[in-house]
């Protein structure tokens, strides 16, 4: 079957569990309210689209460009964002869960995460220089061998990262999260 192209609909409340979503290009969409949960959304190509209150839990998007996408008040529960298409690879998120998602040795330069729940997401040898993660729920995510330069903590709560193992030059953090930089030496700071 031959990928199709899409340009400036609007999709609401359509189950893509139920009816899949056609193979192809996907031009200044938007979708609302849609289900996308454990779909097969793979290999296809997203561009200047916007998802609002979808659920993407386990979907399948190995290889599939997210290019200047905005995810918002999303469902994203362990989705594998390190398979995606890396090329022109750009979205934002704004109060979205991303719980137990990967973004495992990618390069997300200046990423936006606004208001958004990322207990135990992997970010380990991921690029993040220049991220903001404002009012972000950090519990358990993994940073390890992360680049963190120039990226913003300031109101992020529950990250728990090690300077040792992460490159931290001009990262901004608040005086309340400086103990998430020193909790692997089991130290009280009051």
């Amino acid at each position: 079957m031959k990928p199709i192209f899409i340009q400036d609909q609007t999709f609401t409340g359509i189950d893509f569990t139920v009816t899949p979503l056609a193979k192809g290009e996907y031009d200044n969409c938007t979708f609302i309210g849609c289900s996308f949960s454990e779909a097969g959304v793979f290999n296809n190509s997203f561009l200047e689209c916007e998802f609002v209150e979808c659920d993407f839990s386990n979907a399948n998007i190995t290889n599939t460009s997210f290019n200047e996408v905005l995810f918002t008040k999303c469902k994203l529960l362990g989705l594998r964002f390190d398979k995606c298409n890396p090329f022109l690879l750009s979205f934002k998120f704004q109060e979205c869960n991303l719980n137990l998602a990967s973004f495992y040795n990618m390069t997300l330069k200046k990423i936006i995460f606004d208001t958004c729940k990322l207990q135990d997401v992997d970010f380990s040898e991921t690029n993040l220089t220049g991220a903001s993660f404002n009012h972000c729920d950090l519990k358990r995510a993994v940073f390890e061998s992360t680049i963190l330069e120039k990226t913003d903590f300031r109101t992020a709560v529950n990250y728990s990262l090690d300077p040792e193992k992460n490159r931290l030059k001009k990262a901004k953090f608040s005086k309340e999260g400086v103990a998430g930089l020193l909790q692997k030496y089991d130290i009280s700071v009051q």
